[in-house]
């Protein structure tokens, strides 16, 4: 899976992110006496987001490093796609929202103890657990880090995906209800097409076409892009 879907699927997806993480990013303790730690909180947070992307992308990448020794690359891919393809037709048709609502709702109250601690270190780690909250995008992400079946290019892939959710993650802890929502609700309808895009191209890596960066051949093992 080439890098350019993660980091377009972290642009796209933090549209959705700030409804869910929002909160959890206004709520980090202002520090307003000392602008230089109101900045630095705020990336703690952020790059503690990515260490636990990175970490699933590592342990996804050896899982599907561990499907290519034994020939299963492409199905791996192909049930990828097919997977996220059909949530994502189920997600437009049922909401899933009342049913997870309460776990998220658990998780977040947890983070309460880490929010009343203020210190960069309490605050990197909020990112860290935040990470783990449940989320559709972050599970497609995974998928396409499972499917470049390599350690390094699982944790490339899910960093890829952080850095894109920076820009607005960070923008709501440094504005927060300063910053302009409009455009933000109004770029919301782009999340499923490129889950949809994304979901296609694991399908068409998985069909092993022999097209480099596209649908290289996984059959061989000949080619060596990924």
């Amino acid at each position: 899976m080439e890098l350019w879907t993660a980091l377009l699927l972290g642009v796209v997806g933090s549209l959705h992110c700030a409804g869910m993480c929002g909160p959890i990013a206004l709520a980090i303790p202002s520090h307003a006496q000392n602008s230089s730690r109101f900045v630095l909180a705020r990336v703690a947070y952020n790059l503690g987001r990515i260490l636990t992307y990175c970490v699933l992308g590592a342990s996804f990448g050896v899982i599907g490093k561990s499907f290519a020794i034994i020939g299963l690359q492409r199905w791996i891919s192909l049930s990828a796609g097919i997977l996220i393809l059909s949530a994502l037709w189920i997600s437009s048709r049922i909401s899933l929202a009342a049913r997870i609502s309460r776990p998220i709702t658990v998780i977040k109250a947890s983070l309460g103890k880490l929010l009343r601690q203020s210190t960069l270190s309490s605050t990197f780690f909020l990112g860290v657990m935040n990470g783990f909250l449940p989320c559709g995008l972050v599970y497609v992400a995974c998928a396409g880090a499972t499917a470049t079946s390599d350690l390094l290019s699982g944790i490339g892939y899910m960093a890829a995906f952080g850095l894109g959710t920076i820009p607005m993650m960070l923008g709501i802890g440094l504005f927060g209800k300063k910053l302009q929502f409009t455009l933000r609700f109004k770029l919301q309808k782009l999340v499923p097409t490129v889950v949809l895009v994304v979901g296609v191209l694991l399908i068409f890596r998985g069909l092993s076409l022999g097209i480099p960066y596209l649908s290289p051949d996984l059959v061989s093992g000949s080619c060596c892009h990924r």
